[in-house]
């Protein structure tokens, strides 16, 4: 018996415009074709399992194999098989459910409209015409007393279905290569594709005589059953060339949705720009994708790891959708469980948590500076640490510093330091007084200080070398000049001309003897700005990214150096003065250049002269 017939669509030939809209993802008919031959395999173990399938179920795998002087490719299964008439309804009808929509909305689109296309079209088997001139069915059902059929379509509308000589239960679809597809008649090729997306997929997958995937992936398994031994050595499966990851996070839940699988942290360094797109998509063990936008907050898409759930709408090309309200729901969720975990940690061994600090503070910094409710959670184990090393809480260091650093607004003043080599001589001049440092030196930290001081109650930051250590933290005491008036006046204007530089703003304050004669310092606000800005602060702060740094030039008038210069002879007054700014800017990490040069040669003429 042989039947000829039409798929009903009133377009002449709907194979071209599904090629057109899949064609970025080419490789993909592999996939589809794997995917239904493992669920027509499942199939047959439940109704094995029920008791509706009587017959010898036999090693139940799916074999993949390529013939390159036949140029085919034959998918195999040994599951439930399609009769003749499941062949016409499957194949011919549910399979092109919707098309005509689809055409119709679609065939005069660019390839970007393909997003909008939703997987009700199912034509997942019809992938098989972006490579295939022509597709064979070979198919026997399950059912007993059942006939073997053959279907064949050239990838017009027209079909060939008849009976066929096959002796066991299952389906083989055979694709008769196109002529512009040879790269897919190459074994390699094929490997590389069948490992990428049916590696972890629930049946065995067989090509060349090899088993290609593990059918029980570890997120398959209770966490019960699995040692930290088989999570690392998951990791270095999955990223072979990674080092060890610092812990890991395992996702089982069932409602209000289905969601499995387990997320990394890895060891970071402290760069914004890291490698993304590390967690891997799955739904129901066949990869989907590792853009997993949307579905992972932005701040934990530095994590590695897998994700797998159906509940994740795909579309043709099987890119999820960002509406959905199960996205939002899973992304809401995975947000909780990393906090839920890293606030275990912290409360069990903190020392390690501390340890781990260093690898994890970015993940933690950009949550909070990206979710609210992730802040609220991540408040009681973000840590601060201080340039001794020890780490505290927001709570514990506050309640640290209250006795000294609240200054006479009642603000409490939190010093810190971006780079505690560089600004040294500032750290050791507030340490001086009492006051305790911390290090801000990652990315992050100029926004996260902005966090701060929005969330912290009466709470300021001001890095070290800021202002004056005086002025740092101001006090209702204040320090009295041994200089006059005229004296002060005549002392800024000899520094002014010996600078003579319009970005440096000279003034003489009160300062301690033994501090420095002079001290430069760029306002927090405006250093803060440009730190922002440099790190993507937004359009708001590019007009500062722009400015040239405006200083203040602190000149010590109870230092010894402010008498030597107002007694000196105008030409020793300026080349005391400029040694002695000089001096500040070498302390800045600010001199270079000529400017060096000259400063090495007039310090060799001063101790010549002594």
């Amino acid at each position: 018996m042989q039947e000829t017939g039409s798929i009903s669509i009133h377009t002449e030939n709907i194979f071209p415009i599904i090629k057109k809209f899949l064609y970025s993802d080419h490789e993909i008919f592999l996939r589809e074709l794997v995917s239904n031959a493992v669920d027509a395999t499942q199939k047959l173990k439940s109704l094995a399992q029920l008791g509706e399938y009587q017959g010898e179920a036999g090693e139940l795998k799916v074999t993949v194999s390529v013939d390159k002087e036949k140029r085919t490719i034959t998918v195999s299964d040994r599951g439930i098989g399609m009769t003749a008439d499941e062949i016409k309804k499957y194949i011919n009808q549910i399979a092109f459910s919707g098309a005509t929509e689809f055409v119709e909305k679609y065939k005069d689109k660019d390839a970007s409209a393909k997003d909008q296309i939703i997987g009700q079209f199912g034509l997942g088997f019809y992938s098989a015409f972006m490579v295939a001139k022509e597709v064979e069915i070979f198919s026997r059902s399950y059912k007993e007393g059942s006939e073997a059929a053959r279907w064949v379509c050239d990838g017009s509308t027209e079909f060939t279905l008849e009976t066929a000589e096959k002796a066991e239960r299952g389906t083989d679809v055979v694709l008769h290569v196109a002529e512009d597809s040879d790269e897919f008649l190459e074994a390699t090729r094929l490997r590389g594709i069948l490992e990428k997306y049916c590696r972890f997929l629930p049946i065995e997958i067989e090509f060349e005589g090899t088993v290609i995937n593990q059918t029980q992936p570890l997120w398959t398994k209770q966490p019960s059953e699995l040692t930290d031994e088989d999570y690392t050595k998951f990791y270095q499966e999955l990223y072979p060339f990674s080092e060890k990851p610092l812990f890991w996070i395992h996702l089982n839940v069932d409602y209000p949705f289905n969601l499995t699988g387990i997320l990394y942290f890895p060891k970071v360094k402290d760069e914004l720009q890291l490698q993304r797109n590390k967690i891997q998509l799955y739904s129901r063990q066949v990869f989907i994708t590792d853009e997993v936008k949307d579905v992972v907050p932005e701040f934990l898409m530095l994590l590695h790891g897998v994700l797998d759930s159906p509940d994740i709408p795909l579309n043709v090309s099987r890119s999820f959708l960002q509406a959905d309200a199960n996205v939002r729901k899973i992304n809401q969720y995975i947000t909780k469980k990393v906090a839920d975990k890293l606030a275990e940690i912290f409360r069990k061994e903190r020392s390690s948590f501390e340890e781990k600090w260093s690898d994890i503070n970015l993940f933690v910094k950009y949550g909070m500076l990206s979710d609210d409710k992730f802040y609220d959670r991540a408040k009681d184990f973000a840590l601060l640490q201080s340039v001794a090393g020890k780490f505290y809480t927001f709570g514990e260091y506050t309640e640290l510093v209250q006795a000294n650093q609240v200054d006479q607004n009642g603000q409490t003043v939190l010093l810190y330091t971006t780079d505690e080599e560089a600004q040294h001589a500032y750290v050791v001049a507030a340490q001086e007084r009492g006051y305790d440092v911390l290090n801000f030196n990652g990315p992050l930290d100029p926004h996260f200080i902005g966090l701060l001081e929005q969330k912290l109650e009466k709470t300021t930051f001001k890095r070290v070398d800021a202002d004056t250590i005086g002025k740092l933290i101001e006090k209702e005491e204040t320090a009295e000049s041994v200089l006059s008036d005229d004296e002060k006046t005549k002392l800024q204007e000899l520094f002014a001309k010996a600078i003579n530089n319009e970005h440096m703003h000279v003034q003489v304050e009160a300062l301690a003897p033994q501090d420095a004669p002079v001290i430069i310092t760029l306002p927090e606000f405006m250093r803060r700005m440009k730190d922002m800005q440099r790190v993507g602060g937004g359009g708001g702060m590019a007009m500062f990214g722009s400015l040239p740094d405006s200083y203040t030039v602190s000149v010590n008038a109870n230092n010894p150096v402010a008498q030597r210069v107002l007694k000196a002879d105008d030409e020793a007054a300026t080349k005391l003065a400029k040694q002695a700014f000089d001096l500040a800017l070498l302390a800045q990490g600010l001199l270079k250049g000529e400017a060096l040069t000259q400063f090495v040669k007039r310090s060799a003429e001063l101790l010549a002269a002594e």
